[in-house]
């Protein structure tokens, strides 16, 4: 396939997508004549350039626009970068609807639909409260956070508190230990707009990593403390948490709610909160209670399930006053009272019983789950549990798969590769998101799916799109995805995500050099990795990205230096010569990336074990980060690079010669490639 112009690259995907590249062309245009006419952006520089845009001439005078921009950026001689500068735009962009009034305007934007309802949403108090409760609860002895803590979940402490980046990040390791090294947060007192620029642009690529969806939300969100976005971020961290336990690895006694291996398989594919819901149905069907409980609003207001729940579970805790309550709101206290011995109180109180409030009800059941589940720990059922395990590499790849498909916006979520995929939609889904028009979803079958042939007819059709993107899919057919022939399944997503990164980097060199010439192969990001070492004056290098040296972690720590000087804290970098070492370099590499502004999904143990694939995309997305930060920032290190190219500019990005010049220099060899690359 040939490579298409990309127009202004940004290295936020959020932010690119609110832009088409008409207005990011027209918008970049202006910040270069800002700069060239006074050197640096300023904020102050903004309002009699916006004026004139004919987004806001109809609405906005200079006056006004300025005092918009005073709400976000307190001092009018701040510097901005290009970034910084869209993000101002959408600032004065959000207010249009309000100023207008509704008015039909001549020239009217076509973009930013979300963002120009931002500021009407409404915030829900009482799981402010709650989740107010589980940070006091979690974090109040924190060695940095307990100055702030406890907030008062009355004040908007904890939006404040949200802005400087640290709280969030902790949040995390709570919720998933490990998933961010700490050494990595920055946790001064006082930080500059970089530093805490680091920590959300750190918080929003691990909050991809462990399974949130933060498609919608961009560092300047974070920044701002955007209450609704926030308390969504945090709504969703805390929600992962609670449902930790809620899968067949961590509780393999949940066997008991099936009755063979095919109904393990599906249980498998579950998402924890559906696997919640048939735990308490379990529970209920049991206890005598005749209704399923399908959600956890509706089904659970009145009070009813939660009575007969733990009367089962707890029936020693039985009081006459359990089922004697007449109305909602008294069985709601009782309820509270009963699973307060439990202690199982904290996330609601009786009005989010009866109001049916879904994200605290759900949170309710989770805790009650943790705390006495009911199930058994002897059931001839549980080598179904062991015979459905994968072996390490295989679950940490099903893994990397999965949250980098959640990562990419389709509209299905995926919570079991091997199971979510063998109907054939997810990747079509994928396909169509990275290779956009390449599926004919005329001839595609959207789930629920009931025709096996329909989904062997999806599978066909995403195989036919990977031997036209030229996966190597010899002898495979739809029928092995259907059939959930995970050795197969993984070689076909391990191509499409491969397919991917190179089509990105081709992209920004198309973009860079406006040609189509060969395409970027593994041997040319291991080329410009060592390159980008060797120029800063470091000794290591890889010979391939199975290398086993890489285990170590020096030399992708050498290389994040190599892009971004200030990124690396050398005083916590060990030799990585001991077992242990190799385990804190490699858990301070992955955090670092994301830091940096790397979306990546692999494990320390990857590095470690020199999983080649992994390498790979580790590189890459280095790669990616610092020639798409080149391209956005004149003034980064390649004008050094390249001092003659980087005079070049154009209104799609000055430096593109200088960027052109790093990504071309490159050797095109495909033999080489083969052999980095090799299986």
């Amino acid at each position: 396939m040939s490579a298409g112009f990309v127009g202004v690259l940004v290295s936020d995907p959020w932010l690119q997508s609110q832009f088409t590249q008409v207005e990011l062309r027209t918008l970049k245009a202006k910040y270069v004549s800002i700069r060239t006419e006074g050197g640096r952006v300023t904020v102050g520089d903004l309002p009699p350039v916006f004026v004139k845009l004919r987004a806001f001439t109809e609405v906005f005078n200079e006056d006004e626009i300025k005092a918009i921009l005073k709400e976000s950026y307190s001092k009018a001689e701040e510097e901005l970068d290009f970034e910084t500068f869209l993000r101002a735009y959408l600032n004065v962009q959000a207010r249009v609807p309000a100023k207008s009034g509704g008015k039909k305007l001549r020239y009217s934007s076509s973009f930013l639909k979300a963002s120009t309802t931002t500021f009407r949403h409404n915030i829900n108090e009482s799981e402010k409260a709650s989740y107010v409760s589980h940070i006091n609860n979690h974090l109040g002895e924190d060695s940095f956070l307990k100055t702030y803590l406890p907030i008062d979940p009355a004040t908007n402490a904890l939006f404040d508190l949200v802005k400087h980046g640290v709280l969030l990040c902790k949040l995390i390791n709570v919720a998933v230990p490990g998933t961010i090294d700490e050494r990595a947060i920055n946790t001064k007192k006082e930080m500059n707009p970089w530093e805490r620029n680091e920590n959300h642009t750190l918080c929003l690529n691990s909050a991809k990593a462990i399974g949130c969806t933060v498609v919608n939300i961009g560092t300047q969100d974070l920044a701002e403390a955007r209450p609704h976005l926030v308390l969504g971020l945090i709504s969703q961290i805390i929600k992962i948490q609670l449902l930790a336990d809620l899968n067949l690895k961590k509780t393999p006694q949940l066997v008991e709610l099936v009755d063979d291996s095919k109904d393990v398989e599906e249980l498998m594919g579950l998402p924890p909160e559906k696997v919640l819901l048939k735990w308490m149905n379990f529970h209920l069907k049991k206890a005598g209670y005749n209704k399923e409980v399908t959600n956890f609003s509706s089904d659970v207001k009145d009070g009813e399930a939660y009575v007969y729940l733990l009367n089962a579970l707890a029936p020693e805790l039985s009081t006459p006053d359990t089922k004697a309550a007449s109305n909602p709101a008294e069985r709601a206290k009782v309820v509270l009272e009963q699973a307060e011995k439990l202690d199982c109180k904290r996330y609601l109180n009786a009005n989010d019983i009866v109001e049916g409030s879904p994200n605290l009800n759900l949170a309710f059941v989770a805790q009650i789950f943790q705390h006495r589940n009911g199930l058994s720990t002897d059931t001839n059922k549980m080598p179904f549990a062991e015979m459905m395990e994968d072996d390490a590499e295989t679950s940490r790849e099903e893994r990397c798969f999965r949250l980098w498909i959640n990562s990419i916006g389709i509209v299905t979520y995926v919570n079991n590769v091997f199971e979510d995929v063998r109907n054939g939609w997810v990747l079509l889904e994928v396909l169509d998101k990275v290779s956009p028009g390449s599926v004919n979803w005329k001839q595609a079958t959207k789930p629920p799916i009931k025709m096996p042939f329909r989904k062997v007819e999806n599978c066909n059709q995403a195989i036919k799109i990977g031997k036209e993107l030229s996966f190597s899919l010899v002898n495979v057919a739809g029928n092995d995805i259907v059939q959930g022939n995970k050795k197969l399944l993984l070689a076909f997503l391990w191509q499409l995500m491969r397919f991917t990164m190179l089509q990105l980097l081709r992209n920004l060199r198309s973009h860079s050099s406006h040609s189509q010439g060969k395409e970027i192969t593994d041997a040319d990001i291991l080329k410009w990795a060592n390159s980008k070492v060797k120029k800063v004056g470091k000794t290591s290098q890889m010979e391939s990205f199975k290398d086993k040296t890489l285990s170590n972690g020096v030399f992708f720590l050498d290389l994040l230096g190599a892009v971004e000087p200030r990124v690396v804290n050398w005083s916590v970098v060990t030799k990585g010569e001991s077992d242990e070492d190799k385990k804190l370099n490699s858990t301070y590499i992955i955090s670092v990336a994301r830091k940096l502004g790397c979306s990546i999904f692999l494990l320390p143990e990857d590095i470690i074990e020199v999983n080649q694939k992994m390498m790979l995309t580790l590189t890459a997305s280095i790669m990616f980060w610092s020639l798409q930060h080149q391209a956005a920032e004149p003034e980064s290190s390649a004008a050094e690079d390249n001092a003659d190219a980087s005079s070049t500019a154009s209104m799609e990005g000055e430096n593109e010669a200088a960027l052109a010049g790093e990504v071309s220099d490159m050797t095109m060899d495909d033999a080489a490639s083969d052999s980095a690359m090799s299986p």
